[in-house]
């Protein structure tokens, strides 16, 4: 018999708000379709964390969050139901108490990068958090051949031992994950990884086999920094564009 986990507490609309906007954001820019989800961690209570039920991100409300502890159970036992791949977050939430906020999408322009030798490099200065690195998580490393989602707590923890110290991960014939301190700055890192990823096939088929000229690790580190604070800008603009649709 499982047992359902206590709530962390209420959240305030605002930012039940902000969650469900962030979903309409990301299919808006073209990371997610029908598929893919954004969580952000309890505001409060740092062993929860909230995430839509299972629904397409551009019809996500408010009313569709649902709160989960970090084995992705839901604190409500008439919650409706989630997605199949939260343990995603709940794992990577446990493994990095820096991270407050995850995205998980299907982005076409990255999922070459996960099926190639071709590492992804930071193509400018907006997608410097890539300069740290891309590792890729091959999930039939550890589970042999499977459906590729990550359903469980067990691939959960293999995917987040994958991402390690790094902001994104990609999976092998899958999609990715973007990470952040913060829902704002994980929902930039998630659309400029898509950017970055088409500027990327672009000046690689210009370059026609020669050496790309992108950021340095060191030039990635520093360029992150302003990116923080004055790439909310982006969030700022975003998010009025979900405010005048729907009011909220």
């Amino acid at each position: 018999m499982t047992t359902t986990p206590a709530s962390g507490g209420l959240v305030s609309a605002d930012l039940l708000a902000d969650l469900a906007a962030a979903s309409r954001i990301l299919a808006a820019r073209g990371v997610v379709d029908g598929f893919g989800h954004v969580s952000m961690r309890h505001p409060d209570t740092p062993d929860r964390y909230l995430m839509s039920r299972g629904l397409a991100p551009a019809l996500v409300t408010p009313e569709d969050i649902v709160e989960y502890d970090l084995d992705s159970t839901a604190c409500d036992p008439e919650a409706p139901k989630g997605f199949l791949e939260r343990f995603i977050h709940g794992e990577i939430y446990k493994a990095r108490p820096d991270i407050n906020s995850v995205v998980h999408s299907h982005s076409p322009s990255v999922i070459p990068f996960g099926l190639t030798e071709v590492k992804m490099q930071a193509m400018f200065h907006n997608a410097a958090f890539l300069a740290k690195g891309v590792p890729v998580f091959d999930i039939s490393e550890k589970f042999g051949e499977t459906d590729m989602l990550v359903c469980d707590c067990a691939k959960g923890v293999a995917l987040a031992e994958k991402l390690g110290d790094k902001d994104i991960a990609l999976m092998r014939a899958h999609g990715s994950v973007a990470c952040g301190p913060s829902l704002q700055v994980a929902v930039f890192r998630a659309v400029y990884t898509e950017v970055s990823a088409r500027i990327q096939h672009w000046a690689t088929a210009l370059a026609n086999g020669g050496p790309l000229a992108a950021l340095s690790e060191g030039e990635g580190a520093l360029a992150d920094q302003p990116n923080l604070t004055a790439g909310m800008r982006a969030w700022d603009l975003w998010r009025s564009e979900i405010r005048d649709q729907t009011g909220w």
